[in-house]
């Protein structure tokens, strides 16, 4: 499986944490790969597995959704549990235990971040417009209401309001469902005006304003929920 890291200048002797970058549905795309760089630039050792990987670890841009769904359809939640614990397992050789290494997700891997985060004892997930938490998308992907009880990380969910694929009633079922049963710190947040794909500065529904919030209340979850010390580094090598 293709991995696409990067580094604070210093490498992991610089590093205050690590994440696990969770694709879109559009693969490894220089979008994605940009996010990582910007989670080495925060201080993190960062790392983006492909999840295509068993159908080529194919990347596309956001003209034509019609492209993915064949590398879709080879995706099950076994299968990007089994990807995610491969890429931890990985963090962890390079000396970052699970208590100091979060997941941060977008789109598909939105909702990878939460089926992680009900699975594996890690420091901090977050979840950017992950659909199909709520309302399941196929036999395959179902509803992940049931791990609310047993959620094993802290998490937190970033959604649009005008998201056409995630309904604002899911939304406001989940934030119900968490602060009524999960038994760690969780969080949902919406954001007016803002679609689905908020935070891609590659996509028309790209929103300035939402994307900074959104990053800028990712890196203090990551800071807070993996206790690390110091800042943003300032660089980062790949």
């Amino acid at each position: 499986m293709p991995c696409y890291e990067a580094l604070p200048d210093g490498g992991d002797g610089a590093a205050v944490g690590a994440v696990v970058v969770i694709q879109e549905a559009f693969g490894v795309n220089p979008h994605i790969e940009d996010v990582t760089r910007r989670f080495a630039d925060a201080g993190y050792h960062a790392a983006a597995p492909h999840l295509f990987h068993r159908t080529g670890s194919p990347s596309f841009g956001y003209e034509d959704f019609s492209l993915v769904m064949e590398h879709m359809g080879a995706l099950t939640d076994d299968g990007m549990l089994s990807d995610v614990r491969t890429a931890l397992d990985h963090l962890a050789g390079a000396g970052w235990p699970a208590a100091k290494t979060g997941v941060v997700g977008f789109c598909m891997g939105g909702r990878a971040s939460f089926l992680v985060a009900g699975n594996v004892s890690i420091g901090a997930g977050v979840g950017f417009y992950g659909g199909g938490i709520v309302t399941g998308r196929n036999e395959r992907m179902g509803s992940l209401l049931d791990l609310v009880p047993t959620l094993k990380a802290p998490w937190l969910g970033l959604f649009g309001d005008e998201d056409q694929s995630i309904p604002v009633e899911d939304v406001e079922r989940l934030r119900k469902e968490l602060a009524e049963h999960a038994p760690v710190d969780t969080e949902v947040v919406r954001y007016p005006g803002a679609e689905h794909g908020f935070h891609c500065d590659a996509r028309p529904s790209y929103s300035p304003a939402a994307a900074a919030d959104a990053w800028r209340r990712t890196l203090d979850w990551l800071h807070r929920h993996l206790a690390v010390d110091g800042g943003p580094t300032g660089g980062r090598r790949e």
